[in-house]
């Protein structure tokens, strides 16, 4: 059954499992804009035959669609989620309880066939750990992840979508934030023929605090794009939103989407959201939409800021008085630019990896 859209809201949106519930898919609403259609292989339209399974490595029980806590964080908000969370075969169940020092690693790999994929993490109150999903490989993918965050818990939800040149991915992100639970989600997206992912954070109790902190690199026709939508419920929580991206080639395409509502009874909320974007080259685009929408005066904070731009010729200027040529002066600037999410990570090893696979970038 479909929730209704919430009225005098600029955020209406229809919620609901039944893929039947939204209209058809015309490339003119509003969460659609931006995304080319014709590259989705009818995966928004019901019409892409999923033939096959997406390989994923790990430490996880196996579920269904029937399995108690699919849905519990995430009420698709478009027909291929509601399609994916109907039609999945084999979905992953990680479960954390107590404080973990190692990160739980998920190896999802595709084989080049179209599939639908569901990762539901379960953390007990006072857990801690740092969860990974390492997308790699090729394909057409549709993909869920429910991020259950206890009361008092701490959970770092790594994403990485670092796909073949000829990947499609849609995925659909969302945690639901306990009462004085702390969840850190870090997105970076490199590989994919077209990547648009849809992260949310709800709360289920005071004191939750929610950080967002992404960085996507298009290069040539390369479209990539992230839609976040933090929906504040209870009062006193807290969220934060960093996320930057550069472009570089012909056609080379971000999107970045930063919705956050305070609803009038989410008193003491704190919220800030920052984008940031950098054109490498004339022919990239960059298209950044803040939004924010509060309900109720009663709050500690909120604000949003967005920027698109080329080099600051001043930096390279520095740089290159300093005897830096003009090329590793602006491989610089961007690995510059990019430390900040970088960093956030918190695993060395995998940090290494994405310094690396900015500098092929560059190269």
């Amino acid at each position: 059954m479909a929730s209704p859209p919430l009225d005098g809201t600029k955020f209406a949106r229809v919620l609901s499992r039944d893929p039947d519930a939204f209209g058809a898919i015309t490339g003119r609403e509003e969460e659609w804009r931006f995304t080319p259609l014709y590259r989705l292989r009818g995966l928004h339209d019901g019409t892409a035959v999923v033939d096959g399974t997406i390989t994923v490595d790990g430490a996880f029980e196996t579920i269904g669609p029937d399995h108690p806590l699919v849905g519990s964080a995430l009420v698709p908000a478009d027909k291929p989620s509601a399609l994916a969370m109907r039609d999945f075969k084999e979905g992953q169940l990680v479960t954390v309880d107590g404080e973990l020092t190692e990160p739980i690693t998920l190896q999802v790999k595709g084989s080049g066939e179209t599939s639908y994929g569901h990762v539901v993490i379960d953390a007990k109150p006072f857990s801690k750990a740092v969860v990974v999903l390492d997308h790699t490989g090729t394909g057409t993918h549709v993909g869920a992840v429910e991020v259950l965050v206890g009361d008092s818990a701490d959970i770092t939800l790594v994403s990485v979508q670092d796909w073949d040149d000829d990947a499609v991915h849609l995925s659909a992100q969302a945690a639901r934030v306990g009462r004085d639970a702390r969840f850190k989600s870090v997105v970076v997206t490199f590989g994919g023929d077209l990547v648009r992912l849809n992260p949310t954070v709800t709360y289920a109790g005071p004191g939750g605090d929610a950080e967002l902190l992404g960085l996507a690199f298009a290069d040539t026709k390369q479209h990539l794009e992230h839609r976040l939508l933090v929906e504040h419920t209870v009062p006193n929580c807290k969220s934060r939103v960093t996320y930057k991206t550069a472009a570089q080639g012909v056609e080379a395409h971000t999107v970045w989407i930063g919705d956050v509502v305070i609803r009038k009874e989410a008193t003491g909320t704190d919220t800030y959201e920052l984008n940031r974007n950098l054109l490498l080259s004339d022919e990239a685009r960059a298209d950044s939409v803040p939004n924010l929408e509060i309900e109720t005066g009663e709050i500690a904070g909120a604000g949003h800021a967005s920027a698109t731009g080329r080099f600051d010729e001043q930096q390279l200027f520095y740089l290159q008085s300093r005897g830096i040529t003009e090329g590793e002066a602006r491989r610089m600037v961007v690995r510059g630019f990019f430390h900040e999410v970088v960093q956030q990570v918190g695993i060395p090893a995998l940090e290494e990896r994405l310094d690396a696979a900015i500098e092929k970038e560059l190269a």
